[in-house]
């Protein structure tokens, strides 16, 4: 039986999409979290970054383990896998946040919190897809992953 292989393009969204579960849920959190807690900018994106990394790389390693790999393994394999879509990613989201007029501030209430969240996140997996597509042309990112996803 001939098995199809996905064009480049659409791996790579397919990883970006992946990396952008775990770290739009990171980055929801903490800032929902920061926000609601009144902290200032810095320290929510901070949390925010930290809580992206810590899902997206979660959500990573779970089919890696469910392999069978030990964890000692596994970790490096998540740490290759998601590390510069994560990196690319929470720059791009972070920095849009920021530099939209009143977002950071705008509260968990207001429109203008939500649309720019959603703007952001949708500007880093636009930006981020090229990112891995490249990545997984060279045989590095989300390409260490392929063999342990069923």
């Amino acid at each position: 039986m001939e098995q199809h292989t996905p064009s480049p393009w659409r791996q790579a969204a397919a990883a970006t999409l992946h990396c952008l579960t775990g770290c739009a849920i990171g980055e929801v959190l903490g800032m929902v979290v920061g926000t609601a807690l009144g902290w200032s900018n810095p320290p929510i994106v901070v949390l925010s970054t930290v809580l992206a990394f810590l899902f997206g790389y979660s959500l990573t390693i779970i089919p890696v383990l469910r392999a069978g790999v030990p964890f000692r393994r596994a970790l490096p394999i998540a740490l290759a896998a998601d590390t510069v879509s994560i990196a690319v990613m929470e720059v791009l989201d972070n920095a849009v946040m920021v530099t939209v007029p009143g977002a950071m501030d705008a509260g968990l209430g207001t429109a203008l919190f939500w649309l720019s969240l959603a703007f952001s996140l949708a500007v880093a997996f636009a930006v981020t897809v090229p990112v891995n597509k490249w990545l997984i042309g060279k045989g590095k990112g989300h390409a260490v992953m392929h063999h342990y996803h069923h």
